[in-house]
């Protein structure tokens, strides 16, 4: 038994040995498989760091390669240098020894004009008197030609003022042309939805200041030559100021007592509304500048300096358009008062044969900037459509007059200097006399005197009545006059009429239909009416057709009567527009072979002196 025993414990003890060296093993395998990891992860890295080196082989021997190509390249390029040197060279060598030849016959040739020089000098010297005397009389006619060119301006400035002085005698009508500049206006509107196509053809040109000349050769049609001679011609380089300048001095003569019109006549597009209002936008005149403001404008800044000179009670202005023969007044206000309405107005010949607008709204001004606010809030009730011409086409005649109201001493003198030249002789049995024990009363006189100054509207009066009405002459026989005369002085009213007429071109250049084919309708028989009245003026008849239109009927006392009158003719310059202009220079013709007979001071029954 006991020896069975131990034999387990020494198998038991062999097994516990044996596992020790199990573990022991086990452990070692461990450690031989983390050196194995390690070896496998070293030869890893020498690997990729032989892949990297290779890699490093073959770029070194590739930039190698590439360093011995560019090597290559520049020893040929450098060849090639090389041999374009040489032939500079060579080049150089052959253009030095033409620079060289050159040179030579350079000197020579310097040498010979020098020669020739001082032979030319020489003789120059031995002919110095002549060149001189040639030299005295070149100055002289330039001096010469300088002095008559300025007695050309002011022979030319003296036949304008003789002129002036026979239109003023004659009564004849003053006819100032203007030619506007190239416009978008002037391309047909053909061409110019096809292509821009060239500058339209210029045919209307302003020779000098008083001609015009009108010069078309189309193709296929006959050439025509014309010249037509105004009073004063404005060219396209012309500016508002300078046209102003034409017209400033009727202005003066408005405050002098005479009725002053001034109208704009010419075809759509031809720079009517620019010339009279100015360039303005959305038919406002508030933003026109200074130079490019109208002769409404101007006309009427000027007519306020003239009047801060002198005494003037009142200035009114009243603005009326023409528009399908109708006269509509456009200061006329709606019923709360606030808008402007186009409202219908009459024209009427009174008793006196005064022409009065019954009803017509003025408004009193003090101020030119008045004026233009004035105009400015008419001119969007005035009538406008486009046409084929214009996209903003005035289909009206526009009247604005501006009514002076003065009592000044110049005019008070004139009117006194007149009227005593006017003044008929009396007859020996109307001598006048005074005696202080006359008892009878001057009831005739105050009754003769109140009939001589009957209030009428502003309108001179014919030589007859005006000699009859004489504020000078005896308010008739009076039986017993008084020995001291007081006089009294009545306020003279003048106006001053601006006139933008509408476009006189014929319904084929406007293109238009329906409801503005009557509009051109009815400006077109009114621009004949007026044609008419000036034929009629001129030819001297008995009858004059003011009342075949309302626009004649209106401007009766300006185109008729005393007014100094003024016809500012606007014409396009191209070839599109050559029927329109010629019609519009041909006006202006016959509108100068008016003669009215010398202008009066307006001897208004109401405005004259009234002796007590």
């Amino acid at each position: 038994m006991p020896l069975f025993i131990n034999r387990d414990q020494i198998f038991a003890h062999q097994v516990h040995l044996l596992e020790h060296k199990l573990r022991s093993k086990e452990e070692r395998i461990l450690e031989l498989e983390t050196e194995n990891a390690l070896l496998h992860l070293r030869l890893a890295d020498c690997l990729g760091q032989l892949r990297r080196d290779h890699e490093g082989q073959r770029e070194a021997e590739r930039r190698c390669q590439l360093q011995r190509s560019a090597q290559k390249n520049a020893h040929l390029a450098l060849s090639k240098l090389l041999a374009q040197v040489q032939g500079l060279k060579q080049d150089l060598r052959g253009v030095f020894g033409m620079y060289v030849s050159f040179a030579r016959e350079l000197e020579m040739q310097g040498k010979e004009l020098l020669e020739k020089i001082a032979l030319i000098i020489s003789t120059l010297h031995q002919q110095g008197d002549p060149v001189r005397r040639l030299q005295e009389e070149v100055c002289a006619l330039e001096r010469s030609l300088e002095e008559e060119k300025g007695r050309c301006r002011e022979e030319r400035q003296r036949r304008r003022l003789l002129h002036n002085a026979l239109v003023e005698l004659r009564g004849n009508i003053r006819v100032h042309c203007r030619v506007r500049p190239l416009l978008p206006l002037d391309h047909s509107p053909i061409r110019a939805s096809l292509s821009p196509g060239p500058t339209p053809e210029e045919v209307v040109q302003a020779v000098n200041d008083d001609t015009v000349l009108v010069h078309s050769a189309r193709p296929g049609s006959q050439v025509l030559s014309r010249t037509f001679e105004f009073e004063r011609v404005h060219g396209p380089e012309d500016s508002q100021d300078a046209v102003f300048e034409e017209v400033k001095p009727l202005l003066t003569s408005l405050l002098d007592g005479y009725n002053v019109c001034i109208m704009a006549y010419g075809q759509t597009g031809s720079g009517k509304t620019h010339t009279m209002i100015g360039s303005h936008h959305g038919n406002s005149v508030a933003s026109a500048s200074g130079d490019q403001e109208g002769i409404i404008p101007k006309a009427a800044s000027e007519l306020f300096r003239l009047i801060a000179e002198r005494a003037v009670d009142s200035v009114e202005v009243s603005v009326v358009e023409v528009y399908n023969n109708e006269v509509l007044d456009l200061l006329a206000k709606d019923e709360e008062g606030g808008a402007y309405t186009g409202v219908k107005r009459e024209v009427i010949t009174t008793a006196t044969g005064n022409i009065e607008v019954p009803g017509l709204a003025h408004e009193p001004v003090s101020s030119c900037a008045e004026v233009m606010r004035v105009l400015g809030g008419v001119l969007r009730v005035r009538a406008q459509s486009p046409t084929q011409v214009h996209r903003d086409s005035s289909r009206s005649h526009l009247i604005v007059t501006l009514t002076v109201t003065s009592r000044t001493a110049n005019a008070l003198a004139l009117a006194r200097r007149l009227q005593s030249r006017q003044q008929p002789p009396r007859a020996p049995a109307q001598r006048d006399f005074w005696s202080p024990r006359c008892s009878r009363r001057a009831t005739a006189i105050a009754t003769r005197g109140r009939s001589a100054h009957i209030s009428t509207e502003d309108r001179p009066s014919s030589p007859a009545s005006s000699a009859h009405s004489s504020p000078f002459s005896s308010p008739g026989p009076s039986p017993c006059p008084s020995p001291r005369t007081s006089i009294s002085q009545e306020p003279i009213r003048t106006r001053l009429q601006l006139v933008d007429l509408a476009g006189s071109e014929c319904v084929g250049v406007s293109g238009v239909s329906g409801a503005a084919l009557w509009e051109s309708s009815c400006i077109n028989r009114s621009l004949s009416a007026l044609s008419d009245v000036l034929g009629a003026l001129a030819d001297h008849r008995p009858h004059v057709p003011y009342r075949n239109s309302r626009l004649t009927h209106l401007l009766q006392d300006s185109i008729g009567g005393d007014a100094k009158l003024l016809v500012m003719l606007c014409v396009s310059p191209t070839q599109r527009f050559l029927t329109e202009s010629l019609q519009s220079l041909g006006f202006g013709t016959r509108a100068r072979q008016v003669q009215r007979g010398p202008p009066r001071t307006p001897q208004r029954k109401n405005q004259g002196l009234r002796v007590k």
